[in-house]
């Protein structure tokens, strides 16, 4: 069984140097995207070896990118049922449903939008879109963005 991970929310003054850099220095590489972590490291003053250290368990507050998010486009029949299918199966691999997004079907078909939380995913991206093209009545699956 997987031990719950705790979070805490210390206010910035408190924390420890090491720390502080590096949130400072994932929060230069999210905002300038092509910028090499040496790079961030040297503008922060951080060794690399502490930033590896402390990288997986410093978020800033309110981060999305804290979570791993991924959005997907469905194509699905639109019959009774088939979105709860879809539904349950990401939910089956521990993925987290965060968002959906339907628009009116047309045509007899329905094009759906959907944001998973997949830091708990127990199988890779790629196999989760086969197992949702696998589902009766999803007519095409695509993964359309990565946070």
């Amino acid at each position: 069984m997987k031990k719950e991970k705790k979070f805490y929310l210390v206010r910035e003054d408190m924390l420890p140097e090491a720390i502080l850099k590096t949130a400072r220095a994932k929060e230069l590489m999210a905002q300038r995207g092509n910028i090499p972590v040496t790079e961030a490291l040297e503008q922060v003053g951080l060794p690399r070896s502490t930033f590896y250290k402390y990288r997986d368990g410093v978020f800033s507050f309110l981060d999305a990118g804290a979570m791993r998010i991924i959005n997907l486009s469905l194509e699905l029949k639109h019959e009774s049922g088939i979105l709860s299918r879809v539904l349950n199966y990401v939910a089956s691999q521990s993925g987290n449903i965060l968002a959906i997004n339907q628009n009116l079907p047309l045509r007899g078909m329905a094009n759906v939008t959907i944001s998973v939380d997949i830091e708990e995913l127990q199988i890779g991206v790629e196999e989760l879109l086969a197992g949702l093209e696998g589902i009766e009545g999803v007519l095409h699956s695509e993964l359309i963005g990565r946070s």
